[in-house]
């Protein structure tokens, strides 16, 4: 059976319909930094990135790339009027004192009660890299999750328990996949919506923890 999937964008696109106006928001190194190419114009957010700058705007313009105005994934970024930067210490100040209200990280795993693994297989030749990922877990008010539902051999990235090193212990309130938007509840795992053409029942087969049907 060929499952029809969300692209990057369309996923980037959902998750930037969930931001409300007037939120401080961290987008995670890699495929979360996609959501501010889809953030309406006229919807004021105040995107933060780790590395000292808050402001961010979408990706520049082929040819507009300043290079000393990048973010902690070492992308090219614009900056709004009224955006500034600043010191690193600063910045994870920011996010370790709860003045975010959502972060979007991406990750290999996450589990039932919302357990996150993101920096590490656990592969010995893989590279460690938990960047600010753990502070954000543990600092902003929200803790959302971008990725794909799958791995690339098939297997589910959304399971009953980690099996790769943990970036934070229950940190997860949704996940956003290419197949799905999962709420993580105290009552388990609750899919609020999935992608047209795929039957509730073939997204809990291919998801590797119990899950239940809600709605949005």
């Amino acid at each position: 059976m060929i499952i029809r999937r969300y692209s990057r964008e369309q996923m980037a696109a959902r998750v930037a319909d969930d931001i409300k106006e007037g939120m401080y928001v961290n987008l995670g190194i890699g495929l979360p930094t996609l959501v501010s190419n889809f953030l309406p114009r006229d919807r004021e957010v105040f995107l933060h990135s780790e590395n000292g700058i808050l402001g961010m705007g979408p990706a520049p313009a082929p040819g507009d790339e300043d290079p000393e105005l990048i973010n902690a994934g070492k992308q090219p970024v614009t900056l709004l009027p009224g955006g500034c930067f600043f010191h690193h210490g600063d910045s994870f100040a920011m996010m370790r004192g709860g003045h975010l209200d959502i972060c979007v990280l991406g990750a290999f795993q996450v589990s039932v009660n919302g357990d996150l693994a993101n920096w590490h297989t656990g592969a010995p030749d893989a590279i460690p890299a938990v960047g600010g990922a753990m502070d954000l877990a543990i600092g902003a008010r929200d803790v959302w999750v971008m990725m794909e539902h799958t791995t690339k051999s098939g297997e589910s990235k959304i399971v009953e328990r980690c099996t790769y090193p943990l970036t934070g212990i229950a940190c997860v309130k949704r996940i956003y996949t290419d197949l799905a938007v999962i709420d993580v509840t105290p009552r388990g795992l609750t899919a609020v919506e999935w992608i047209d053409g795929l039957s509730f029942e073939e997204l809990a087969r291919l998801t590797a923890a119990p899950l239940r049907r809600g709605m949005a």
